[in-house]
């Protein structure tokens, strides 16, 4: 058995290429948060104080959502025994968010796939595949609606758990990015791992421009790159955890309707927008959606004002049409479709 797990930082880098060289020199640092490594980058005066209380953010929020510590407030609604559980204003907002998301999709984005994720060895690195008698077992215990939220208190009934590995860092990155706003920062850029996040332009006006990995390619292999300014950019795809076993690949994501990694079509979607706890939440469920429906989702829910870049199996490369003045593919041989509202 192969065991496949690409460090998430390689997923979307932010390039700072020809003829945008930086006008400062930013308050940086690089950190191990969140089971991967962030590097923050803050321009402008009191940066370094701001880039300070963001490393203690971050660490403070990883404290209360990590699935595994005993100290978490995830850990303890799955281990409540069906009983109410006080949350942090938090994790209270980021509950509420991303039921709401869960809910928008249909349930292709659900925070209590945790223990299909657990059942593949995802959680451990201890891969295996699961009988399907196992599978048909898990997936009663996958349903985001039975989990209670009211009064800064949440309750999840027992046997089940959830997990908010797939909304954790794009919550954190637009949290940061508001907290650095209200401190009066123009410019800044917050790569949590695969979730890039930026606020302002760079610090000479000029958008930032952010790497896409190409999946099919390696590691450093680059599929195109996006400028924007105050938005995120947040990736998903099937090469990023995986592991072989009989000659067949089998990724992290999961889809809830089967326990089993889910078998879409796509190899990776990228989300960009203004919102990262959206654009997170959306990246997990268009993948388990697939280029038709994800296109479609897209075209129904303008007032999200999100952005796509969908790559399929056969190396297509689709993009919603708000992304063709800003979006240049760096392959030649892909083939660029473009989907219309």
């Amino acid at each position: 058995m192969r065991q496949h797990a690409l460090p998430a930082i390689a997923l979307a880098a932010a390039l700072l290429l020809g003829g945008c060289a930086r006008t400062q020199e930013p308050a940086s640092n690089q950190i191990f948060a969140m089971d991967t490594v962030m590097t923050l980058e803050i321009y402008g005066d009191g940066a370094q104080e701001q880039l300070n209380e963001a490393v203690g953010t971050i660490y403070r929020l990883e404290d209360l959502w990590d699935v595994t510590s005993e100290g978490s407030e995830v850990w303890a609604l799955d281990h409540s025994a069906g009983d109410w559980v006080d949350l942090s204003p938090e994790t209270a907002d980021l509950l509420a968010q991303a039921l709401e998301l869960c809910a928008l999709t249909g349930g292709a984005l659900d925070l209590t796939a945790y223990p299909a994720v657990r059942a593949w060895g995802f959680t451990t690195g201890e891969y295996r595949v699961p009988s399907q008698e196992e599978l048909d077992a898990l997936v009663p215990l996958i349903d985001y609606t039975k989990l209670e939220l009211e009064d800064g208190r949440a309750r999840l009934p027992e046997g089940m758990e959830l997990d908010l590995g797939a909304v954790a860092k794009g919550y954190t990155g637009a949290y940061l990015a508001q907290t650095l706003r209200e401190g009066g920062v123009a410019s800044a850029l917050l790569s949590l791992g695969g979730n890039v996040q930026t606020v302002g332009a760079k610090p000479d006006g000029s958008p930032w421009r952010v790497a896409i990995q190409d999946p099919d390619s390696g590691q450093q292999a680059t599929l195109g790159v996006v400028e924007v300014a105050d938005q995120a950019v947040i990736t998903s795809g099937g090469y990023q955890r995986y592991f072989e076993a009989d000659g067949e690949t089998y990724w992290h994501i999961m889809d809830p309707d089967t326990a089993a990694p889910a078998r879409s079509g796509l190899r990776s979607v990228t989300v960009i927008g203004s919102d990262g706890t959206v654009c997170d939440a959306l990246s997990t469920a268009l993948f388990v959606m697939g280029a038709e429906e994800a296109a479609a989702f897209w075209q129904v829910h303008p007032e999200l004002e999100v952005e796509l870049v969908l790559v399929e199996e056969d190396g297509t490369v689709l993009i919603t049409q708000g992304l063709e003045d800003s979006f240049q593919l760096t392959q030649e041989d892909r083939t660029l479709e473009v989907i219309a509202p």
